[in-house]
């Protein structure tokens, strides 16, 4: 069974996260710090850039794999995709620039926080119609 809609966004989401860790690789480097954030503001800004997106996409996409496997709306896929490609971007260069809250910041983090509630609930939804 092909999950077009699932793999389109575990790919994207996937770059993202890799283009993230990769950004942790070259502040080390250039911070020369080695093992966690040193003393450096701005190296545990980097980490935790990458460390807030790890923490959210992989819920996100097994969440979207769930739904898309019961048969779900691949439009409502696509808005909750859309979502989190979107909430994770705002956020990262929300929290880039600075430590302090942002519209960047919150917005991200809001538009990933209703991605994962909206697919929560329509995967809970698929259970209890189908259990009904």
């Amino acid at each position: 069974m092909l999950l077009p809609v699932t793999a389109l966004y575990a790919a994207i989401l996937t770059l993202l996260l890799m283009v993230l860790a990769i950004n942790v690789t070259v502040h080390r480097s250039k911070l020369k710090v080695s093992l966690g954030a040193g003393s450096d503001p701005v190296m545990l800004r980097m980490i935790r850039i990458h460390g807030n997106a790890a923490e959210y996409i992989p819920i996100a996409l097994l969440l979207m794999l769930v739904y898309e496997l019961n048969g779900g709306s691949h439009a409502a896929l696509h808005v909750c995709g859309c979502a989190m490609v979107l909430g994770r971007v705002l956020h990262a260069a929300g929290v880039w620039g600075s430590n302090a809250p942002n519209i960047g910041r919150v917005m991200g983090q809001a538009l990933t926080w209703f991605a994962i509630l909206a697919l929560a609930s329509m995967d809970l939804i698929k259970v209890l119609r189908a259990a009904a």
